[in-house]
Order: structure tokens, then sequence, then C-alpha cells
């Protein structure tokens, strides 16, 4: 029988999270669905999720969670190298629904099991309920033995920060100090607590995300760690670009920090698309009471960096767009020791994600 621990926090403890480019164990997701935020009843999506696991298996051992009513879809379209179980979601974003796992110095294995409010609760939340969504870390904890820290009173999505695991948290004001989250806590409060449940000793603030409108600007879209002392963000000199600004403003404040450690940050710029990706198809998605709706002509938050790194692999987004082979050969260029794999994932972001978003890394323990 696995603990819910209330009473303590990671860093009490001697836990923390380790850095995405750490060992892993294995990589979790969740089968999409929902016919009122995925195209032409989710199948489209379903596909690109599909590409998405059979490319990060190269590498790492895949588990995705389907619905019962999915589960037959789901085991037919994966290859059979990845395990698939049942599980009830509300939706399929692994990353932030899921536990964000924690490692102590013996190898012990914990995680965080973050009060989830599907990206603002009543104030700008973008559907509901999302009561399911809430209890997946909790499954999935008991699903692996492990016990888990639960954030009752605190709110946060595994896509609003990355680490260094080495003592420094990346995260946006724009997103944590959202009101639809927790407003009874101070900037300070949010910090404080950041730091204890991710075991850390520094955060560095970047501004704003660009996806106001969608989880209220998670980093994953526009920079992360990628060695300790070096971070990627994402980068364009076309003003015309929707992008511009946040770009411009995160790749100058990213040159102007200092980790955890001491260090000033290496920061590598990564293209962003040549021309932004607008959504399409929106009459084929389901209007739904509660559901924020999707409309043609709205623009994506299309973005490179939503990548995720799995041992030997960075499994990439690529959307058809001509900067597509550019972002591949920089990130070629920053992961010189890993096989840089891109996949088509323009079905994914017009549900308002990518392939960070929809993954969730276990370390290896031990």
């Amino acid at each position: 029988m696995t603990r819910i621990l209330r009473n303590t926090t990671p860093k009490e403890d001697g836990f923390y999270m380790p850095a995405e480019y750490a060992p892993q164990a294995k990589v979790w997701m969740i089968w999409p669905e929902r016919t009122d935020n995925w195209r032409l009843m989710a199948q489209p999506a379903q596909k690109a999720y599909a590409e998405v696991a059979a490319a990060i298996s190269r590498f790492t051992p895949v588990t995705m969670l389907a619905s019962k009513k999915q589960l037959a879809e789901c085991r037919r379209l994966l290859p059979r190298k990845i395990t698939v179980l049942e599980a009830a979601s509300d939706d399929a974003w692994a990353r932030d629904i899921g536990p964000t796992f924690l490692v102590n110095k013996s190898g012990q294995l914990r995680a965080c099991d973050w009060e989830f409010n599907a990206w603002g609760g009543l104030v700008d939340g973008l559907y509901s309920p999302w009561d399911k969504d809430d209890k997946i870390a909790g499954l999935v904890c008991e699903m692996e033995g492990i016990d888990r820290y639960r954030t009752d009173g605190f709110v946060l999505e595994g896509g609003s920060f990355h680490v260094d695991g080495e003592g420094t948290v990346l995260t946006t004001s724009m997103c944590l100090f959202s009101k639809g989250r927790n407003p009874h806590l101070s900037q300070k409060e949010i910090e404080d607590r950041l730091l204890l449940y991710l075991g850390c000793e520094k955060v560095l603030w970047l501004k704003d995300g660009i996806d106001p409108d969608e989880t209220n600007g998670h980093v994953d879209d526009i920079a992360c760690f990628v060695r300790p002392g070096e971070v990627a963000c994402i980068y364009t000199e076309n003003p015309e670009h929707p992008f511009y600004r946040v770009a411009q403003e995160t790749c100058e404040a990213l040159e102007r920090m200092t980790d955890a450690g001491g260090r000033s940050l290496k920061v590598h710029r990564i293209t962003l698309t040549h021309q932004p990706i607008l959504m399409e198809g929106a009459s084929t998605v389901q209007h739904v009471e509660g559901t924020l709706p999707r409309m043609d002509g709205c623009i994506c938050a299309a973005s490179y960096l939503n990548f995720l790194i799995t041992n030997g692999g960075v499994i990439v987004p690529q959307f058809g767009d001509t900067a597509d082979a550019l972002a591949l050969e920089q990130l070629g260029k920053v992961f010189p020791d890993k096989t840089v794999v891109g996949v088509n994932t323009r079905e994914i972001v017009y549900g308002g994600g990518n392939i960070h978003c929809i993954t969730q890394q276990q370390p290896k323990a031990g």
C-alpha cells in the first residue's frame, strides 16, 4: 500500500526532481479521445500520438493509458512493445496530470501529485469537470508502488516548469501567478512551494509564454534545460511573427541569468516556425458547453522546443513548415550524442499542446 504524504515535502525528505536528460526507466502517455477538443473524432490525433509513442519506444519503454472504451483501438494502433493499460481520464496531457517523479541520493523513487484544475478552474480553465484527470497521478503512483506528495491547495502542472537536476527550476510568471491557479498564495509562497516540492534552490523567472489562452504560458513551449548550465529557447528575427516579442524577451532574459550553482547560462537559440500555424478544421471539433471552443484561424502554440529528451533520443515536433529541417539541424548540434527524431505533430498542436505536453518521463531508480 503506497502512502499519500501531506505533512512533509520532498526537499525536507531529501527528494528532488532529476533533469529530463537523466536516465529514464519509461515514458507515460495517455490516449486522446475527447471529440470536443480533437478534430474528426480524435482519429488524426490518435495517429499522431501513436507515431510519437513509436518514436520514443526506440529509446525508452512507453506505457500508454487508455479508457475502457478506447482500449482495443489503442492497442491496435500501437506497436506491440508499447504497454497499454486501462485508466479513465478527462483528456490526454500526461505532462500536466501525471506524477512528477522524484528521486533521492539512495535511488528511491517518489512523486508529486499536483492538484489539477484544467489550467485555471472556473476562472479560465479549458474544460469541466476535471476530476478524473486529477486522479491520474495517484493512479500511476499506485501502479508503480511509490509514495506520493499530494499538494492539496497548490495547483500546478508539469509543463509549467523545467529543472536542471542541480537545484535550478525554470518557469514563467504568466502561468504560476495566473488568477485561476493559486490566488490565495503570495508570489513568495508560490516560489517557496515550487522549491520545496521540486527539491530545488533557485527559481529562474521568465515573463510570458506563447499560449496565454491555453495553459497561461507554460515554459515548455519557450525554453528548457538541455544540460547543466545550458538552455535552449525559441527564437526568430522576424518582427511580424506572433511570438517575436516573447522569443526576444526570453532569450535576452536567459542570457542575463545564473543557475543555482552560480553559472551564467549558455543559451542555444532554436528557430520558430517560419509561418504561424493556424487552426484548421475546427468545425469537426464538437462544441460542448464548458469546453473552450476551437476556431479556424486561431494561432496555435507551435514550438519546436516542446520536444522530449529521452535516453538516447530527442523527439521533436514537425509541422510541415519550411523551418522543420532547420529545427532538427539546430537541435542535432545541441544534442550531438543523441539521435534527433522529428514527428509530424500538427494534429496535436491543434489540440493545444505537443510532444512534451503529452509525455511524462519516469527516471531510473537505484
